[in-house]
Formats: structure tokens, C-alpha cells, sequence
């Protein structure tokens, strides 16, 4: 049991960071202090006026622990880890998977390439970004390609000059074939170092030079060449203007402003790099409420920062922070120079900053409005679904569904939303042990079986171990079964459900003679639903999405059992002949009609084997004529 009294007199008085665990173990909070003593004690008094979300966080804590550091400065970095480690439920946390792609030129070879880049490493190479847009990136450096013939291939230059012929892009003359020795170093390095002015924003020479061209090829009538360079022209045209000056010292920054709500905060950050603008992003930061706008904003910083290979020279910033200092030291630090926060009060600089301000507020507001009208989509919907069955509770609903045909390859899926939204990880897919032949009622009857048993027996299991029991895929019932049909399907649900002593509500979508959903089989009533309403879109995607799911099972084990029951039982014919006739021929059928010739151009089929499968076909077709005798 732990002991909080004897464990607070143990605080030492030096810096560190402290964990709050719950009685599962689970980290509620990462914090750090300068004091550990001090920072960590101050949770346990009375407290007025310290806000309910910590009064509820500190009445979870059953235990703490903590990690003395050297410095407040280490314990910074060490705080942030362990936040991205585990994701605690009471820091303010940036929602960011976000990686960011840059411009790679690897000036360590002696025939340099230019690349993309999703990290940015401490070797030799020459970086440029980070950019907010992949697609831009991949453009720009096909464009440098093109403009100056430089290299893609990964061939280990000058080691490799000569071992292999060139590529297609020396034949239409995008590369000059460094690979072959056709350029020497010292001239491919000047297309290199054009590529570089290129990417530094040096565009008016190159813009020139394309011009003069272009207008050279017109006069010689060479029309091709002349458009050919025109569109090259208009390509860095067009990303030159999007190269927006935003300040003329030319350096780096980033601007950052945050706009909040009772639940959500957003932060937008404009990337200003050689004093233009490259491009803007935006992130969400949740468990804001107890926060005020300067601590949003320091835990945003703090954890982005630390994860984003990139720190410019200077952060404009919408407030004053905590641990200003301490912050730039640590960037400083990170980055290898001196690190600047500012937080601009006049002039252009607080324009800028104010119009991030405003990006953020435009980008929640109209994210509310998405989610207003997603929330309509989904839990409005299931609430006016519960609302016509009169149930008081409709958060999960299964739908099940079976697929034959003919009775060949019974199958049967379930599907499964959760507050209005698919949740493909809990689909499931049968296929039917005890039935032959079209029996729909008791291919669902033996689906529903399987399902529910193995739920009670997996919820036996976890009550046995005393294990949470949403660790099993079929230990949550649903608040609704939702069976694709009237009341034949709704009665083979009840009856399975008895048998298993379960009570779940069991509707049928019952379809009309156009095969359309018209309502709900509920209680041996149907239950007329309006068409255009949220709800009746919901059923109609739950019904479809069962319909789906089955056939795409169905039709996969079809075509496996049809290419397997024939081409196996031939004698010669393994994997590799097998997938070399169906990637040649496409269906059996065509492999039957084919000739012993045509058999034989497979690289994979000698003579004999062409033979013996051209007389296995000629062979079946003799059995089936005499059957028919």
C-alpha cells in the first residue's frame, strides 16, 4: 500500500520530473519542477481555487514517482519524452503524427542528387524546407531534374562509372549520364550549383536564360524545343509566385497564435524561411480547459519542437510564455545556435502573428461546423433510431448478412458501428460449417450461434482473470441487432438469443419490391421511417455495408475454390505454373480453350507440360458428354 505521507517527506529539494499513476498504473499527468519537493507536495494540500479538472486528476492518483535530474533544463527534455512516450489523460497534448517533407540535396557525393526527405539528418547534405505540401516538393524537384539534367538513380558514383548501360532518362535527354563518365564532375557541379541558386530563391537568372532560349528555338523555327522551354519558363514562373515575401532580413522563423474554445484550442504556425512564406499548418491541442492561452502555447512549443527536426532562428509568438528562458536555452541547445522568442507588440511582425490568430479561429469555427454536421450523421442519426424503437441506449449496432450462391460457399459477415461510424476492427466474417445448400435461415442461425458463444465464453475468460473486458473482440454485445430482412431473419435472432438466455433488441430492415430499405421490423411491427432523415441514411449504409462485406468475402473464397478445383488436380501444375496460366489467361475458361502452342509460350511450360494440360481439358469435356449420355 502506498504510504503518501512517508513517500512526501522523501521529495528531495532539486529539480526532476514526477508521475501520477492511478490504481491500475496507469500515468495520469508528467509534470516537472525545479523542486521536486515543493512542486509535488503542493497537490496534496487543500486547495481552493485550483480548477476541477486537476481536483478530479489528484482524487484518481493512488500512486507518484519520480526522476532526479541534473538541471531544470534536463528536465524539460525528459518531461516532454515521457509525455509523446505515454500520452498522459490530464497534460495538454498536441494531436500531431504529422512528418515534414524537405528538399534533400546530397552534396557528400561527388555527383550530387536531389531527393525527398521525410527526416532531416546530420550528414553532409544541404536541406531546404520543411514544406507543409509533399505534392509541391515532388513537383520541385522534378522540375530541377528536368531543368538541369541532374541524376535519379542510386548508383554508387564515381565506383560504378561504365558497369552498366544508361537509363532511359540519358535517352530522352533528362540526365547526361554521370553513370557513363559523359560529364565530368566539374560541369555536373555547376548544374548542381544552379539547382542551389534555384532553391536559395535566385529564379530571375533562370527566368532569363529560359526566355532566351525559348525566343532562340522561334527564330530557328524549332517549335518543339521553343515549347518545351516555354513550359519550363511558366514551371518556375509559377513557383517563384508562390514564394510570397513575407520580411526582408531574409531569415527564418515561425509564427504561432492559437485561437481556444470551452474544449479545443488550435494553433497556427506560418513557416517563414528566407524571409518568405513557404507555407502554414495547423494543430489541436486537447485538455485546454484548465489551461490559459500562455500555457497552451508553452506546452505547444515544448512538444513540438522537440519532435520537429527543423528549428528556425526565431519564434514570433501571440503571448508571453513560462520558462521563456529555459525554452530557448533548450532550442539553442537543439539547434547548435542562438535561438530567439519574441512576442511582437507594433508593426508588421504583430500583423503577422495576428493573422495567424485569425487562420486559427477560422479553422475551428469551421471545423465545428463539419463536426456539427457529422455529429448529425452519426449520433443524431442513432438517436432518432433509438427514438423510433423506443430504446433508451443505442451506442452499438450489429448488422449481420449471408452470401451464397446456389448454396455454393456459404458465408456469412457482421458488421459493426459504434455512435453512427463503421468500426471495421470489430467486423467479422463466417464461413458456414453446418449448412449446405441455399438455407439463408439457418446459415444466420448458425452465424448468430457462433458469435454470441463466443462472446459469453471470452467474457467467462476475462471474469475468471479479472481482466478489463474490452480486451476481447466479441465481449461487447450490442445495443441493437440489426438483421437484413423482415421478420423470418428477426425470429431466427430471437430464438438464438433465447437459447443463449441474452436480451438484445432485434429490428429487420425490411426492403420493398425494388429491393430499397421502406422501415424497421420491430416487435412483429413495421415501423414506417421518413426517408430523408438522418436515421434511414444510417440504416441504409449499415444494410449496404453488411451487403458489401459478405459478397467481397464471398467472392474472394469463389475465386480461390474455382482456380484450386481445377488447375490443382492437374498433374505438372504447382504454384508457379499455376499463377503463370491465370496472370497469361486471365479465367479457366481461356486456359481450356487454349492451344498446345499457345500453351507453350509460357516460359514456365515445356512441350509435355503444355500437352498434359490441353488433354486434362480435353479429358473433362469427354466426362461431361458421357454424363450427359
Amino acid at each position: 500500500m502506498f504510504n503518501f505521507e512517508e513517500e512526501l517527506k522523501k521529495l528531495p529539494r532539486e529539480p526532476g520530473v514526477y508521475l501520477m499513476r492511478d490504481d491500475k498504473d496507469v500515468i495520469l499527468y508528467v509534470g516537472k519542477a525545479v523542486n521536486l519537493h515543493n512542486r509535488v507536495r503542493s497537490y496534496f494540500r487543500d486547495n481552493i481555487g485550483r480548477g476541477p479538472m486537476i481536483d478530479k486528476m489528484v482524487s484518481l492518483i493512488a500512486r507518484f514517482e519520480y526522476i532526479v535530474t541534473d538541471s531544470e533544463l534536463e528536465a524539460l527534455v525528459l518531461e516532454n519524452n515521457l509525455i509523446k512516450e505515454y500520452s498522459p489523460k490530464y497534460n495538454t497534448l498536441l494531436k500531431d503524427d504529422k512528418t515534414y517533407p524537405y528538399i534533400k540535396v546530397t552534396l557528400g557525393e561527388e555527383y550530387p542528387r536531389i531527393l525527398f526527405s521525410r527526416t532531416m539528418k546530420k550528414d553532409r547534405s544541404k536541406y531546404y524546407g520543411p514544406y507543409t505540401s509533399a505534392a509541391a516538393v515532388k513537383d520541385t524537384i522534378e522540375l530541377l531534374n528536368r531543368l538541369y539534367s541532374l541524376r535519379t538513380c542510386n548508383r554508387n558514383l564515381p565506383r560504378d562509372i561504365g558497369l552498366e548501360r544508361p537509363c532511359l532518362n540519358y535517352h530522352i535527354r533528362q540526365c547526361k549520364a554521370p553513370c557513363q563518365g559523359y560529364v565530368t564532375k566539374e560541369a555536373y557541379r555547376q548544374q548542381v550549383d544552379q539547382a542551389l541558386e534555384f532553391l536559395n530563391g535566385n529564379y530571375h537568372t533562370l527566368l532569363k536564360d529560359l526566355e532566351g532560349k525559348m525566343k532562340a528555338a522561334a527564330d530557328q523555327l524549332d517549335f518543339e524545343s521553343a515549347a518545351g522551354f516555354r513550359d519550363l519558363y511558366n514551371s518556375v514562373k509559377s513557383v517563384a509566385q508562390k514564394q510570397k515575401i513575407t520580411d526582408s532580413d531574409g531569415e527564418d522563423k515561425d509564427v504561432i497564435a492559437l485561437y481556444q474554445d470551452e474544449r479545443d484550442a488550435v494553433v497556427q504556425v506560418f513557416f517563414v524561411r528566407d524571409g518568405r512564406l513557404i507555407g502554414r499548418e495547423h494543430y489541436y491541442m486537447t485538455h485546454v480547459s484548465e489551461n490559459d492561452r500562455a500555457g497552451i502555447l508553452e506546452n505547444f512549443v515544448k512538444q513540438f519542437y522537440a519532435g520537429t527536426p527543423f528549428i528556425p532562428r526565431e519564434l514570433m509568438l501571440q503571448y508571453e510564455i513560462g520558462d521563456s528562458e529555459l525554452i530557448e536555452t533548450w532550442l539553442s541547445k537543439r539547434k547548435g545556435s542562438r535561438v530567439h522568442l519574441k512576442v511582437p507588440k507594433i508593426g508588421s511582425r504583430e500583423k503577422l502573428v495576428e493573422l495567424a490568430a485569425q487562420n486559427a479561429r477560422h479553422i475551428l469555427e469551421q471545423d465545428r461546423e463539419r463536426l456539427k454536421r457529422e455529429e448529425g450523421r452519426t449520433i443524431g442519426a442513432a438517436k432518432e433510431i433509438a427514438a423510433l424503437l423506443g430504446l433508451d441506449r443505442l451506442d452499438r449496432m450489429e448488422a449481420f448478412d449471408i452470401s451464397n450462391i446456389n448454396g455454393f460457399e456459404n458465408v456469412g459477415s457482421m458488421v459493426v458501428f459504434e455512435k453512427g461510424r463503421p468500426k471495421p476492427s470489430d467486423y467479422r466474417k463466417f464461413r458456414i460449417r453446418t449448412v449446405s445448400g441455399p438455407d439463408d435461415y439457418a446459415c444466420m442461425r448458425e452465424v448468430l450461434t457462433r458469435r454470441f458463444r463466443h462472446g459469453q465464453e471470452e467474457m467467462r475468460l476475462l471474469e475468471e482473470k479479472n481482466m478489463d473486458r474490452e480486451l476481447g473482440s466479441f465481449t461487447r454485445f450490442p445495443d441493437l441487432l440489426m438483421m437484413d430482412g423482415g421478420r423470418g431473419q428477426v425470429n431466427i435472432a430471437l430464438s438464438v438469443l433465447e437459447e443463449l438466455d441474452l436480451h438484445i433488441p432485434v429490428c429487420g430492415m425490411v426492403k420493398d419490391d425494388n429491393h430499397r430499405t421502406r422501415g424497421l421490423y420491430f416487435h412483429n411491427v413495421e415501423l414506417p421511417i421518413d426517408t430523408h432523415s438522418e436515421g434511414f441514411k444510417l440504416i441504409t449504409r449499415i444494410q449496404d455495408e453488411a451487403h458489401r462485406f459478405a459478397i467481397e468475402y464471398h467472392r474472394s473464397l469463389r475465386g480461390k475454390a474455382q482456380v484450386k478445383s481445377v488447375l490443382d488436380e492437374i498433374p505438372g501444375v504447382g504454384p508457379a505454373r499455376r499463377k503463370a496460366l491465370m496472370r497469361r489467361f486471365k479465367s479457366i475458361d481461356e486456359i481450356r480453350n487454349a492451344t498446345v502452342e499457345e500453351l507453350e509460350e509460357l516460359p514456365e511450360l515445356n512441350r509435355p507440360a503444355a500437352e498434359g494440360i490441353y488433354a486434362f481439358f480435353r479429358g473433362k469435356e469427354r466426362e461431361k458428354e458421357e454424363r450427359q449420355k
